[in-house]
């Protein structure tokens, strides 16, 4: 004669105590539904099938708190990527105040890639000191001297996080304008900074501005400083950036062309204090005209293609 189990019903837990066998267990995790609401904590009972202990196996426990939850959600990883040539006086400064931007956005986490290009200084020294007290310090050494660049697409390559932020190692950037990028990239794929109250001399602002009108007419991508290093970048950016020695005054040409969505933001700007600049008008002309006609030729041989998604 077979036995058919009936039912299970619940069992009062005012009927009986729970034995020393009997562990309670908390889930509050397995009831997402519960949460927001702000009750006294309840304990149940209920029984569970087990095959070698007759038709119901021991009673368990369970405690539902009803009550409001905090985000379990790990926080999402930024990397703050920043190319260093001589600027051991500003690396220790810099990272301080990115360390401090991001305690104060819990819902972030951050990594830093701070890439020396080749310094002759104590750069590597000062980034290997930081390394060796905070986590989030990582610093990328590339073997020789490579250019802005090739530092920028260093630490764009072994970034890890799910958004993407550059700033320059100069001081001249602020890590303060990284709530406002975070908050436009929820929205957008990149965004661009300028520098709307610019701290430089006459020289450098009129260089600029007349680089930037040049390459606006030439190039079309509609951003007014593309020589300002802070930029922010969702992750599915990344693929899209040719390695090429000036890339980093052109990111916005290749977002356009493969159909990111760009925005621009003011971002503040200080005077330098420690070290001295690496471009002046001798270095930048030339090679400026140089690389719009090498970018001009690349925007228009540029594929991006779209692969279907399985079904």
């Amino acid at each position: 004669m077979s036995i058919v189990p009936g039912p299970r019903r619940p069992v009062n837990a005012a009927q009986r105590a729970p034995t020393a066998r009997e562990e309670p267990r908390e889930s509050p995790s397995a009831i997402p539904f519960l949460r927001g609401y702000s009750r006294d904590p309840v304990r149940v009972w209920y029984s569970t099938p087990c095959r070698n202990r007759g038709l119901t196996g021991a009673r368990q426990t369970a405690t539902l708190h009803f009550g409001v939850y905090e985000n379990t959600m790990s926080p999402t990883l930024v990397s703050v990527v920043i190319p260093c040539y001589n600027e051991q006086e500003n690396v220790p400064l810099l990272f301080e105040r990115i360390r401090t931007v991001f305690l104060t956005m819990p819902e972030y986490d951050c990594e830093c890639l701070f890439v020396n290009d080749g310094s002759t200084d104590g750069t590597r020294a000062a980034m290997d000191a930081l390394a060796k007290e905070y986590p989030e310090m990582r610093p990328v050494h590339l073997a020789r001297n490579a250019g802005q660049s090739a530092a920028v697409v260093a630490g764009f390559r072994l970034a890890r996080g799910e958004y993407v932020l550059t700033l320059d190692g100069d001081l001249q950037n602020d890590p303060q304008d990284f709530a406002r990028f975070l908050e436009l990239l929820r929205d957008c794929d990149c965004v661009c900074g300028y520098r709307a109250n610019r701290h430089d001399t006459w020289v450098r602002k009129m260089s600029s501005r007349v680089a930037n009108v040049v390459r606006n007419a030439i190039l079309h991508d509609g951003i007014r400083d593309s020589g300002c290093g802070a930029k922010g970048f969702r992750r599915a950016c990344i693929p899209h950036i040719p390695a090429f020695n000036g890339v980093h005054r052109f990111l916005a040409v290749f977002m356009r062309k493969a159909g990111m969505t760009i925005v621009e933001c003011p971002v503040t700007h200080h005077a330098r204090q420690y070290g001295v600049s690496k471009y002046g008008i001798g270095n930048r002309l030339w090679r400026g005209i140089y690389d719009l006609i090498g970018v001009a030729w690349l925007r228009k041989r540029y594929v991006a293609p779209e692969v279907e998604q399985a079904k």
